[in-house]
């Protein structure tokens, strides 16, 4: 069995507290496996005091952090020349063109003057705007701007990306075409990245792996498979007739409930699915048998029988839930 591959980003009891008391991460222990990683949590969290932290761009109160192999405290330097970094916010100077700014990027990050500008190139047109390189930024929609945050966080051939809420600003299609590129990134080209969002059913679409926290505090790290495995619960949805659907399946003793219009959720395990008496052992196929039964009995249209897989929206409100229960 080969082991397994080193850690991107490690922090142990990693605190930050600002002036007047306010604490952005209260002893943040987590492990950023290689591959692309979801850091989800509301407004306010501790995902951009965590990204800054890493960089070195902040010191910690206590605690400590490695960003591939590096400690952020003492060899940050050394980290920004191995990361790219996208922030948050918008901080693009809107008179020089993209191919200056991101020319100019790759020099910072230590790239010889004829390198960076063959690097710039190759960076705008992964991120789409090749055509519109030499237009001035100022003149550039919210979507572009974004795509040439991107592009500079690449110019220096990172070998990791942090990518602060890349989506912010973006209409629908905006966002959508942003995941695309940073699915693609990481699929291609092999870099491990962080994206940090609120926006968590966008999260989902492109990672292999979550970092839950709130309040600076770490809620649940693992796989997204781990976070949205299947359910205990059979959605049902019919096209008409969900009050008389919900009354026959707990006539024969199933505990169904209505959720939104045309759907209903029927737990499984413990609830007599099959039984009729309330006594049986509730196993998925009898369930199944039971509902196909009783939608075929009140003559409704089917639309979907499945095993419900989790969101990790509702997932992530559970963990919230129960940290403030421990709390």
């Amino acid at each position: 069995m080969s082991p397994s591959p080193p850690a991107v980003i490690e922090t142990s009891g990693l605190t930050k507290e600002y002036p007047g008391g306010v604490i952005a991460l209260r002893g943040l222990t987590v492990t950023f496996a290689p591959g692309v990683t979801g850091l989800i949590g509301a407004n306010g969290a501790g995902k951009s005091t965590l990204i800054k932290t890493l960089l070195g761009l902040l010191t910690p109160t206590s605690g400590t952090a490695q960003v591939l192999g590096h400690e952020s405290a003492t060899d940050s330097e050394r980290i920004r020349q191995l990361v790219g970094y996208m922030p948050e916010h918008d901080c693009l100077p809107g008179d020089v063109s993209a191919t200056e700014f991101v020319t100019h990027m790759g020099r910072m990050s230590g790239l010889p003057a004829t390198a960076a500008k063959e690097r710039a190139a190759e960076a705008l047109r992964h991120v789409g705007l090749h055509e519109e390189r030499y237009r001035q930024i100022g003149t550039y929609s919210t979507g572009m701007r974004q795509r040439v945050k991107l592009a500079q966080a690449l110019v220096g051939d990172p070998r990791l990306l942090l990518l602060d809420e890349p989506t912010n600003g973006l209409d629908p299609a905006g966002r959508t075409a942003m995941l695309e590129l940073i699915e693609r990134i990481g699929t291609e080209f092999g870099i491990s990245i962080v994206v940090a969002s609120h926006l968590l059913s966008e999260i989902e679409r492109v990672c292999d792996h979550l970092v839950a926290i709130e309040g600076g505090q770490l809620l649940r790290a693992d796989t997204l498979s781990s976070f949205t495995g299947v359910s205990q619960t059979l959605v049902v949805e019919v096209e008409e007739g969900v009050a008389a659907l919900l009354e026959e399946l707990a006539r024969r003793g199933l505990a169904p409930r209505a959720y939104q219009r045309t759907q209903v959720l029927v737990p499984l395990g413990g609830s007599g699915a099959g039984s009729g008496t309330g006594t049986g052992t509730g196993t998925a196929d009898q369930a199944f048998d039971v509902v196909i039964g009783a939608v075929a009995d009140l003559g409704l249209p089917l639309s979907r029988l499945e095993q419900r897989r989790h969101q990790v929206e509702e997932l992530f409100r559970d963990e919230s839930q129960e940290a403030g229960n421990v709390s």
